[in-house]
This record gives C-alpha cells, sequence and structure tokens, in this order.
C-alpha cells in the first residue's frame, strides 16, 4: 500500500511494466481504495481511468476475440453443466469451504445410498455415517455393512483413490482386509462400480447376498 498521494497517476501516465492482467487488476484496485481513502470519487478519477483502460487494452492485446471469448464461455458452462458436481468438488477440494463441504456431504450421502442399493444392501443391513471431520479436510461417508465397509472422501491419496472399500468383519470391525480404491468419477456410476466391488472383493451378486453377507 502506497501513501504517497500521487503514485496512482504515476503509475496511470506510465504503465509500461504492467504487462498482465494480474498486476494491472491489482494496481487499479489499489488506485481505487487510495480515492476511498482520501474521499475521491474513483468513477471520476483520471488515474483509475487511465489504469482501466490500460488494463483493458491487455485484455484485447493479442488475446482471441469476443464472438471467440462468448464462444468458449458458453462451451465451459455446457461443460460445468454436463459434469455432476461431486467430480468438480473433488477436483477443487473443499478445505476450508463450508459451503462446498455441505454439499460434498449431502451429494456424497446421496451417491453412497445409490451404491448401497446397487450393491443390493437394504435398510437395516448397513450403516450409513457422514464425519464432518475439521475444516482443514473434507470429512468422510462411510458404509458399514456386515462383511463390507465402503469410505468417499477427499483426502491425500489424491485424484482416483476417493473411494476406499475392503472386507470386514462385523459392524465393529474398523481396519478390516486389504484396501482397494476407486475414483469419484466410478462412484457416480453405482451399477458399474458395484459390479467392481463384487468383483474385487469375491462377493457374491445380489440375490444370494442376503444369506451370504448378513445371515
Amino acid at each position: 500500500m502506497s501513501y504517497d498521494a500521487a503514485f496512482r497517476f504515476q503509475q496511470a501516465l506510465d504503465p509500461s511494466a504492467l504487462t498482465t492482467l494480474a498486476g494491472g487488476l491489482n494496481v487499479l484496485i489499489q488506485a481505487i481504495d487510495e480515492c476511498h481513502r482520501n474521499q475521491v470519487d474513483a468513477e471520476c478519477d483520471p488515474a483509475v481511468l487511465l489504469l482501466a483502460r490500460h488494463l483493458g487494452n491487455i485484455a484485447t492485446e493479442n488475446r482471441p476475440s469476443q464472438a471467440e471469448l462468448r464462444r468458449a464461455c458458453v462451451e465451459a458452462v455446457g461443460a460445468v453443466e454436463r459434469t455432476p458436481i461431486l467430480v468438480t468438488l473433488a477436483r477443487r477440494g473443499v478445505d476450508y469451504d463450508s459451503d462446498a463441504k455441505a454439499i460434498f456431504h449431502k451429494q456424497g450421502r446421496k451417491a453412497m445410498t445409490r451404491l448401497a442399493k446397487a450393491l443390493g444392501l437394504e435398510r437395516g443391513q448397513f450403516e450409513l455415517r457422514s464425519n464432518m471431520a475439521g475444516i482443514a479436510c473434507s470429512g468422510e461417508i462411510t458404509i458399514h455393512a456386515a462383511h463390507l465397509y465402503i469410505q468417499f472422501d477427499l483426502g491425500c491419496m489424491g485424484p482416483g483413490y476417493e473411494v476406499m472399500f475392503r472386507t470386514c468383519s462385523g459392524t465393529k470391525d474398523y481396519v478390516g482386509g486389504r484396501n482397494h480404491f476407486a475414483s469419484v468419477a466410478e462412484l457416480i456410476e453405482p451399477a458399474r462400480l458395484a459390479e467392481r466391488i463384487r468383483r474385487d472383493l469375491d462377493l457374491p451378486q445380489p440375490d444370494a447376498a442376503a444369506t451370504r453377507l448378513f445371515a
């Protein structure tokens, strides 16, 4: 922060050192803040206006045309709308973002419920737990059945390891067998993931599950 009253005017007169959008925007914001501190109308301040025009030049020089940019934005909107929210949250993370974390747990519970159904688990045959944990992590959503333990989180394992599944010996067994991993992208296709879990853990098909898993 500069306390030189002439500083913003000097920068506006010679903005040649400002060659990036981030740098130009930062200087523009500082100039506007200085106007507010000095009770000057930033909308009319010559330094602010010159810096804003320079920022516009940075945004247009050797850049795609407006039509190309609009088309790219439309395509980006479509891509976002086609991407399931859990995949988006896994990419960006939810650490220190309470709103995103709440969405992760709400949608995660729904996804894990669908997976339990695809696995042939009926209500009362499994526990569905949601642990919010601390602000620095995502927490986890867990399916715990008599012989099956599945946990979904956005932990330190990285992309492709968001879902952990293994065998267990009852709902008090928190250690279980060897860990297997799947991605969040697999979780949003519950039928396919359920088939993989049955195959990797050598579990029976749903019709036989009731007698073998939960007798």
